[in-house]
């Protein structure tokens, strides 16, 4: 499939692609911190990576 977005463009639209604290997700942490519900996001006890 040919790419049909010059790299300009394709770059912009990269570039503005959020990837964290989006308006739903912020939006479900301040739900459950409302809620009671207490969490860190990046705790270093989990296992695995990315």
């Amino acid at each position: 499939m040919v790419d049909t977005r010059t790299p300009a463009q394709r770059r912009h639209i990269m570039q503005s692609v959020g990837q964290k604290d989006t308006g739903p997700e912020l939006a479900i942490r301040r739900a459950l911190h409302r809620l009671g519900y207490r969490f860190r996001l990046h705790a270093k006890k989990l296992p695995g990576a990315p």
